[in-house]
């Protein structure tokens, strides 16, 4: 094992990371940024270097930065959470020249499946079904039209190295197509410093469902069961919950099955997630694959009764998957809602600033990972993401009963949050009875534009 691991992240994946370290006898460097000197994870880990200014790119990007600090500390390893460097190629390389592991997967993985054109060609090679779509780059609009004219109206123009909703433009025409063809390559460009572009066709009113899966050095690959993430907002996700409404025992064996020959066929270890699209026939395509720990991967650990960080990790070091992976069957239901500091009633703006007050949600079956306290400034450098409320029960009905209380016990102060938006979906009938799509959240705020319009509730 281990002796010491230096996280290369910031935030509530930063201190999860610190809590498995610490239960395992691991020792803890944290790096940060100089707006993040108060936050959680700096003041929790065992040691703690700055490595540069506000800005990502001058701080937690910043990879000769992190490797020297990783030489400083003398560590170990670099767990790289998610977002950041986590799947980047080249740091894991560089990381292994280093003689510094990194817990990931092996580089070549992370390069064949960060390119998501790639990525679709090895996952249809694998016999796991895909859309419909171009069978690499598309290099310009007249050929973006003719591959439209082939699949069909209406299509998705998707960034090969996209991620988090970027670099990507829905087409239902030419008109429409020409134009999202050059803005999806233009923000890709901006976004990943890459502009390329691929299409696929769109289905329509899909499940957003994703597979977890874990691998060892020794051959042993598993699934972790699915999560259902179509709750989503410009391509955001906002509500994930385990196990999918939607997906039956049979269809969860052949979507595990096919999520397992795809992670053989790219030689991965580590964590990993694979992502389908779920039409209403539950027929199922293949996305994309992130090559790390998702943000919602507690709700995996609620149902299975598995830890999944400290899984990584030993992994990483040489350890055999154990027991408990094997016969995994879904025990619990659990839904996690994103917590942002944004103004739900003001087109979700960013909300940074000082808490002034805080009391978090508890109680049976509650679980309130974030980095976030009273007296706590967030900084408008990152993601609004500060926190994630897990409910689970040992149904569906029971979780989400148990969300929505314990959203309504969850007070902050100071800055706006994304709270009360999440007590509007959780009263949905249309949600609470599973029926929805990645374009729920859409609908609902055009249904809903009186409410969010109205005064906003008191501080």
């Amino acid at each position: 094992m281990f002796d010491k691991i230096l996280i290369a992240n910031r935030g509530e994946i930063a201190l999860r990371i610190i809590r498995a370290c610490r239960e395992m006898g691991v020792k803890t460097l944290a790096v940060y940024s100089e707006p993040d000197v108060d936050s959680l994870h700096v003041q929790l880990a065992d040691e703690a270097i700055c490595i540069g200014k506000a800005a990502s790119n001058e701080s937690y990007l910043k990879i000769d930065r992190i490797i020297s600090a990783a030489e400083i500390g003398d560590v170990d390893a670099i767990h790289p959470g998610y977002g950041f460097l986590s799947e980047n190629a080249h740091f894991a390389e560089v990381c292994e020249s280093c003689n510094i592991k990194f817990i990931g997967p092996k580089a070549s993985a992370i390069r064949s499946m960060g390119d998501k054109a790639i990525a679709r060609e090895t996952a249809r090679k694998a016999g796991v079904p895909v859309t419909p779509g171009s069978t690499g780059i598309i290099d310009n609009d007249q050929q973006a039209l003719k591959v439209a004219h082939q699949i069909g109206y209406p299509v998705m123009i998707k960034a090969v190295a996209g991620g988090g909703g970027r670099g990507m433009r829905p087409a239902h025409n030419d008109v429409s197509l020409i134009q999202g063809f050059h803005a999806a390559k233009m923000e890709a460009e901006k976004a990943f410093g890459n502009g390329a572009v691929y299409m696929e066709k769109l289905i329509e009113n899909p499940h957003h469902v994703e597979f977890q899966i874990m691998a060892d050095r020794h051959g042993k690959v598993v699934h972790v069961g699915e999560r259902d993430c179509s709750i989503q907002r410009r391509n955001q996700k906002l509500i994930e919950e385990c196990p999918s409404p939607i997906v039956t025992p049979a269809l969860r064996k052949a979507m595990g099955k096919a999520s397992i020959k795809l992670a053989e066929a790219v030689g991965y270890e580590g964590a990993g997630t694979i992502e389908y699209l779920v039409d209403d026939k539950l027929n199922y395509y293949f996305m994309e694959m992130n090559t790390r720990i998702q943000v919602e991967h507690p709700v995996t650990e609620e149902v299975y009764g598995v830890d999944l960080v400290k899984t990584q990790i030993r992994v990483a070091a040489g350890e055999k998957l154990g027991k408990e992976f094997d016969d995994l069957e879904p025990k619990r239901h659990s839904i996690e809602m994103r917590i942002n500091a944004e103004d739900p009633f003001h087109d979700f703006r960013p909300s940074p600033g000082k808490i002034e007050f805080y009391y978090p949600p508890g109680g049976l079956g509650i679980r309130l990972d974030s980095h976030i306290y009273a007296g706590y400034s967030i900084p408008p450098y990152y993601d609004s993401m500060i926190g994630k409320l897990i409910a689970s029960g040992p149904d569906r009905a029971a979780a989400l009963n148990r969300l929505s209380r314990a959203l309504d016990e969850y007070l902050i102060r100071g800055i706006k949050t994304t709270i009360p938006f999440g007590q509007l979906i959780l009263k949905d009938p249309e949600f609470r009875r599973g029926r929805y799509s990645t374009h729920f959240v859409q609908q609902f705020l055009e249904q809903k534009q009186s409410l969010l319009a109205a005064p906003r509730p008191p501080e």
